[in-house]
């Protein structure tokens, strides 16, 4: 494995540090609300569903240990 021949110091690290820091965009209130809405919902919709295929198997396994 080659080492990196030039070092950073560690100012020259932390002046890149701010300068990727500036670069980053927040999501605005409403983008956030919208997403956590969304997320919930789908939340809702895959416990549903999991529920249903768990309820499912669970009655089939229950019926095939009636037949043993």
């Amino acid at each position: 494995m080659a080492e990196n021949s030039r070092k950073t110091s560690p100012a020259e690290f932390l002046s890149q540090v701010r300068a990727e820091g500036r670069k980053i965009v927040w999501p605005t209130r409403e983008e956030t609300v919208k997403t956590a809405i969304f997320v919930f919902i789908m939340m809702l919709i895959l416990s549903l569903f999991f529920l249903g295929v768990d309820s499912i198997f669970g009655a089939i396994v229950g019926w095939l240990l009636t037949l043993a």
